[in-house]
């Protein structure tokens, strides 16, 4: 069960120092991961919670205004990811109280800022981690869920089946507009979110640490 801590208890980071901490603990999470027979993963995540509240099960968690926080070491098994937290880092948005279930994403939904940040922050740590950004390294709450990922590690709880955790399945943008887990056209929030991570990787990820982006 996560527990409510301050900003005082975090760190903020810029795109470099988040590349610079994965690639700090990346012989320690490889071998975690690899433990479970598997390569590292990043799950991405909503609190459920207001802009501003911040909770100890992440590691990494991005204000509504774009801030970006690291929480302990990224090496750290922390309580994102049901049955999956070992050899993996876990994203969160601060966003999306009173969403309910299938489509309502509550008083609080993702900014434009937050969707960004998560963006690039999958690819500073993909980058630092050595892994690709695809669904079988990174996935939302929702997609690792009902194990989109092809691993089964429980019973499948997500947007498809029972919908107990739907995190980011859609955005509420023009680009990822309505719940659809079944879409095939790209405008899963899972799916969103890789392919910016993946355009942030081939224009800005070389200039994270010269700029201090």
């Amino acid at each position: 069960m996560s527990s409510r801590i301050s900003k005082e208890d975090m760190q903020t980071v810029t795109m470099g120092e988040l590349q610079n901490l994965a690639e700090s603990c990346r012989e320690s999470i490889w071998a975690a991961a690899e433990g479970q027979g598997r390569e590292p993963k990043i799950y991405l995540h909503w609190s459920a919670g207001r802009y501003g509240q911040f909770w100890d099960g992440y590691h990494v968690q991005i204000d509504g205004d774009g801030a970006v926080y690291v929480y302990g070491a990224l090496d750290d098994i922390l309580s994102h990811t049901w049955k999956r937290n070992t050899g993996a880092v876990g994203i969160a948005l601060a966003c999306s109280c009173g969403m309910d279930t299938r489509g309502n994403l509550g008083e609080c939904p993702p900014t434009g800022e937050q969707i960004e940040r998560m963006a690039e922050s999958i690819a500073a740590i993909a980058k630092g981690l050595g892994i690709p950004i695809d669904k079988e390294h990174v996935l939302t709450h929702g997609e690792a869920a009902d194990n989109e990922d092809g691993i089964t590690c429980h019973e499948e709880y997500g947007p498809k089946t029972t919908c107990e955790r739907w995190d980011l399945e859609y955005l509420g943008t023009e680009e990822s507009p309505e719940f659809n887990p079944w879409a095939k056209d790209g405008s899963r929030g899972g799916d969103v979110l890789r392919g910016k991570a993946l355009w942030y990787t081939c224009h800005r990820i070389g200039i994270f640490r010269m700029t201090n982006w």
